[in-house]
């Protein structure tokens, strides 16, 4: 509103009182407000809509609202029947505002209907509708005026009220509406604010009143297309037909029909980019948005559609930084054309990469931002363009096309351009041309924005996903190990769930599988904590109960807003035996090579991890060589209206089904588990198959602390390496062997050391002693007495490494067996 016309609310407003209409010229008149919402009841009956239309708020609250509105078929005049007391005659224009109760338009709307009310005489209304597009239940939002009280209140209009649209008052009486009279006057089909602003300031310079300006206020969309415009065209082609009938002079109104032309190719031009709009973005997959952008010009639009995209797009990276430059490399990623297959494809293909100079229209169009139209390409710009191709000559493709370039831009920054050309027979591109493109290319560049942030955000989603799941080799001592891990929704790749497995002292392994409840980027981080808790503590060999102890307390100090489950299990391949202690979990299952046969686990299930003050306890079960344990997270046998007891059971099935290999038996528990529909959460798999290690090969020695003992574990495992038929191993095993015992012997307390080796896929030397201090790499010089012994051990084992048990600490080293 102008400084004149404002007006302070008066004492006694707020948020119940109408919302009118305001005009320069005189006063206001009260509009109907409506509400309708997704599922097209009424949702919000205005004062002003219970005197319009004579229903009540009580009456029309919850109402289908095609049973209260003007929105069937004429009536007679002096038929009097109906819903809700509202019955109307049309001009024409009630599909219209059905068609958007119904949402099939999803732009602002207008038009004219009369309507006989109860109590009162037939009323003239004016209508505007106006799809409502964010998170809210409402979706459209309907207006209405007496349009008898608009030509009363409003002298002076001579007869052009049609052509009013409704400002917006500040008070009214449903959630939201201060936001929505500030937005409303905004509106424009599929657009926001600052894109609409820019569209009006375009199309008032051609001069066509898609949208009109009063003194005071902006109109967003006025009935005078719906009404007033057909009425008069439909006037004067009826004179029109009837002088020439008649033979008699065209009238003199008759030369406005060129002015409707205008109006018309408006219109269509409207529709074309509505109709865009509608094609392109159905997907948030970048490629395929690409594909629909380019497929939607031609060949309405153009005969040939050539789309290039910044390297930092392509690549999938963060949003691209400054304003391009001759350095800048543009991909070519599509190409829609209309002529013979194959013309462009060994000329152009996509996907090549390429800068622009300076001097070129679409150096221009990048760096401006702006559309750069040639009606015509020269022979001398032909020849500029293909100066850029080496050893290809273009000139026979665009020389005499008429050309349009449009930058694709977001959030004022230009992602890529598209060249859009015509072929010479065809009508040259124009200023409406230029302005069309202009606006199809701000369209397509919001769609490719959002899926090149969809894309992004995926990538990083999957990467730090990755970043945080363990690779964990296939074979560990005395078992095998597959996994599966696989995201929950789209939306949603960023998970909780996680698997692990930890070499332990004495050739044993933990195996680990948890689950963070919830989803996200926060359970994520929770998640990466706790397995690099799990991971901490399983290397100090602490008991499994006492792990999960350890690890309650810690996720108590981490804060008290997450929750996990995990399953925690040592796996002896000596003892052949399992460790088990579990926190909320659901339980492993077991299948037994010898009759194939499988079954879950009964052990004590505990309290999720952050819970506190629950005591957790362990179990023992023994296994055989050529068991199977399955370990996963609820995700995979849980379906929401399923009793989680189905999926266990089809979980115990598909694990005992035979299989080639370990990954083909994972594969056969996921489609047997994933194929039923409703899963939402994140699933982690792992199996292992328990080879055990036989007996004979594992070869120990209980040493003194004698500085002599040494010499016997040299020769003690010279020995045993000759017996194996390792001998190939054996100085350098029995040379190592002898550094790890000379520093036990060292540092030992005086309960005596351990020497152990164990023959698997490797060859593993184990050295136990009381002394819980790990070893360190220390800088031995040249006159250095000790520190030269774990230097050895670095440089001739395949890996080494020292950890810390319940009674002291083991330092190992492993081997690679020689090749058969």
């Amino acid at each position: 509103m102008d400084r004149g016309t404002e007006r302070e609310t008066p004492p006694g407003r707020g948020a119940g009182d109408d919302v009118v209409l305001e005009h320069t010229a005189a006063g206001r008149v009260p509009l109907a407000v409506i509400l309708v919402d997704r599922a097209g009841l009424v949702s919000h009956w205005s004062r002003g809509a219970r005197r319009l239309f004579g229903v009540t708020k009580e009456e029309a609250i919850g109402q289908t609202a095609v049973d209260l509105l003007p929105v069937s078929g004429a009536l007679p005049d002096d038929e009097d029947t109906g819903s809700q007391g509202v019955f109307a005659h049309y001009d024409g224009l009630g599909p219209d505002l059905e068609s958007s109760l119904d949402g099939r338009l999803s732009y602002p709307a207008a038009g004219r209907a009369r309507l006989t009310v109860p109590e009162r005489d037939r009323v003239d209304v004016l209508w505007w509708a106006y799809p409502l597009v964010g998170p809210g239940q409402e979706r459209l939002l309907v207006l209405a005026a007496d349009a008898g009280g608009l030509r009363q209140d409003l002298p002076g209009t001579d007869g052009a009220f049609e052509r009013i649209a409704p400002g917006f008052a500040l008070h009214t009486d449903f959630p939201g509406a201060d936001e929505l009279a500030r937005r409303l006057p905004e509106i424009l089909p599929s657009m926001s604010v600052g894109e609409s602003a820019r569209i009006v300031g375009q199309v008032l310079e051609l001069g066509y009143p898609v949208l009109e300006f009063s003194q005071n206020e902006r109109v967003p969309v006025t009935p005078d297309w719906g009404v007033a415009r057909r009425a008069e065209r439909r006037a004067r082609r009826e004179r029109a037909a009837l002088a020439a009938a008649e033979g008699l002079p065209l009238p003199d109104d008759a030369a406005d029909e060129g002015e409707d032309l205008e109006y018309v190719a408006v219109r269509e031009r409207l529709e074309f980019l509505n109709e865009v709009s509608g094609r392109i973005g159905t997907s948030l997959d970048l490629a395929q948005t690409i594909i629909e952008v380019s497929k939607a010009v031609v060949p309405k639009f153009t005969d040939v559609a050539g789309t290039y995209l910044r390297e930092q797009v392509v690549a999938g990276e963060g949003f691209p930084d400054g304003v391009p430059d001759t350095t800048t490399m543009w991909h070519r990623v599509a190409l829609e054309h209309t002529d013979e297959p194959g013309r462009w494809d060994d000329v152009v293909p996509v996907g090549e990469a390429m800068p622009f100079p300076a001097h070129t229209p679409f150096f221009q169009c990048m760096t401006s931002g702006d559309p750069v139209l040639v009606p015509r390409i020269s022979e001398q710009m032909g020849h500029m363009i293909a100066s850029q191709f080496e050893k290809r000559d273009i000139r026979p493709l665009i020389t005499g096309r008429s050309m349009l370039v449009v930058p694709l831009k977001a959030r004022n920054v230009v992602l890529g351009f598209m060249i859009l050309l015509r072929h010479p027979e065809r009508v040259e591109f124009n200023d409406m041309d230029r302005v069309t493109g202009a606006e199809l290319a701000a369209r397509a560049g919001l769609v490719l924005d959002n899926a090149r942030m969809y894309t992004y955000q995926e990538s990083v989603a999957e990467t730090l996903q990755d970043s945080m799941l363990p690779h964990i080799p296939p074979r560990m001592a005395g078992c095998d190990i597959a996994t599966r891990y696989l995201p929950g929704t789209l939306l949603g790749r960023v998970g909780g769930d996680w698997f692990d497995s930890v070499k332990l002292p004495g050739a044993r392994t933990a195996l680990v599988v948890g689950d963070v409840m919830g989803h996200g980027l926060n359970s994520a981080a929770m998640m990466g904590q706790l397995r690099t808790a799990v991971q901490t503590m399983a290397a100090m060999d602490l008991p499994p109960a006492q792990l999960l102890r350890n690890l309650d307390d810690l996720a108590q100090r981490l804060g008290d807003s997450y929750l996990a489950t995990c399953l925690y299990v040592v796996y002896d391949p000596i003892a052949g035996e399992l460790h088990l202690a579990n926190a909320g979990h659901i339980p492993p299952v077991i299948v037994h090579a010898g009759d194939g046969r499988s079954e879950l686990l009964d052990l004590p299930t505990g309290a999720p991890i952050g819970v506190g003050g629950v005591p957790f306890e362990a179990i023992r079960v023994r296994v055989e060589p050529g068991d199977r344990l399955v370990m996963c997270t609820d995700g995979l046998v849980e379906v929401r209206g399923e009793d989680i007891g189905v999926g266990l059971a089809t979980l115990s099935e598909s694990a005992a089904h035979p299989a080639a290999s370990m990954d083909d038996a994972c594969d056969t528990i996921i489609r047997s588990l994933n194929t039923r529909g409703g899963r939402k959460d994140d699933v982690a798999l792992l199996m292992a198959r328990l080879n055990g290690i036989e007996p004979d090969d594992v070869a120990e020695w209980r040493l003194t602390l004698d500085p002599a003992e040494a010499g016997r574990a040299r020769a003690a495992v010279g020995e045993q390496l000759h017996e194996w038929g390792l001998a190939r191993l054996a100085d350098t095993t029995a040379l190592l062997a002898g550094e790890l015992v000379t520093n036990a012997v060292r540092h030992s307390r005086g309960r005596g050391i351990t020497l152990r080796l164990v023959r698997g896929d490797t060859l593993l030397c184990e050295v136990d002693d009381d002394d819980p201090t790990l070893p360190s790499l220390l800088a031995a010089g040249p006159d250095a007495e000790f520190g030269r012994g774990l230097h050895v051990v670095g440089v001739l084992a395949r890996e080494w490494g020292a950890s810390r048990t319940t009674t002291g600490k083991t330092v190992w080293f492993e081997l690679a067996l020689p090749r058969r």
